[in-house]
């Protein structure tokens, strides 16, 4: 595999649950109304140490978007998306920005969210973002 370079990241950190790489910073959360299946999503402008998966469209709650799902460098778990694009004009605002799911990440106090029984088990995406 090679050698792996990980970006430190200082402030309010958000990091993967299973191996604590940075991920991304509190200052970079656009919105907080996001959910998923697992609960709740932060909608972030940029995040580190993640790879990016291929594009595919998705059916979400705002309609047909394409989005890639991004994984921790550090372990390889899923932690959530990325918007590619929006099909609709209204929702083109995401696109190019980050979705990590609270339920596989850790907040920057270090406390882990735990999924509620009222998660969503359908599309994901923002109730109003």
């Amino acid at each position: 595999m090679g050698r792996l370079f990980l970006i430190n990241l200082e402030g309010k950190i958000y990091s993967c649950k299973h191996c604590q790489t940075d991920l991304a910073l509190y200052e970079d959360i656009v919105s907080k109304s996001f959910h998923c299946r697992h609960g709740k999503a932060y909608l972030f402008n940029k995040v580190v140490n993640v790879t990016v998966g291929p594009k595919e469209d998705r059916m979400m709650m705002t309609g047909l978007h394409t989005v890639a799902d991004i994984f921790c460098v550090g372990c390889g778990s899923i932690v959530g998306w990325k918007y590619e694009a929006a099909h609709d004009k209204s929702q083109r605002y995401k696109e190019g920005k980050f979705i990590l799911e609270r339920f596989k990440v850790s907040g920057p106090d270090g406390s882990n969210y735990w999924a509620s029984q009222e998660a969503q088990v359908g599309g994901s995406d923002a109730d109003d973002a």
